[in-house]
Formats: structure tokens, sequence, C-alpha cells
């Protein structure tokens, strides 16, 4: 339970921070077409911009560039991961 605790959606990660894809809620087209994109449980994700108030998350993934809306960014759990960390 206490690993719930960490979660966050991807909206909530600050701008330059590292986290790890935990979960992505939504229907069986969303899962998938994230999945498409590499954006699946236990990839790391670079948030490069998080504008202010419902705007675009700008992320970065194995070497691509996404730019995600606030609604699809907010279905996507993640665990921050500090960059000391293996």
């Amino acid at each position: 339970m206490d690993d719930y605790k960490d979660l966050k959606s991807l909206t909530e990660i600050r701008d330059g921070q590292l986290a790890v894809i935990v979960s992505v809620s939504g229907g069986r087209a969303l899962t998938k077409r994230l999945a498409d994109l590499g954006l699946r449980s236990g990839i790391m994700v670079k948030v490069l911009r998080s504008a202010l108030f419902s705007g675009p998350v700008q992320i970065e993934l194995c070497g691509s560039r996404l730019v995600l809306g606030q609604g699809l960014a907010s279905k996507i759990m993640v665990k921050e991961r500090r960059e000391t960390e293996d």
C-alpha cells in the first residue's frame, strides 16, 4: 500500500524531473495508442516542460520527444525518480 502513496500524475512532475510510468488509466484504445507511442509501464520519462494552468506537458522518452495534453497526461501515473537512484 505504501507504493501507492508515491504515485503521482505525470502533470504533477516538475520540469527536468525523471519518472517511471507505473500505469495508464483509460480504455483499451487509449492504452494501446499510448503504448504505440512508447508510453507503457516501466518506461522512464523526463518532463521537459509543463505549461501552467492546464497546458500541455512536453516529455522525452527513449530519445523521442512528445507533447501530451493535460487531460491525457493526467491519466498517466508515475513514480518520481531521483537522479542518484540506480
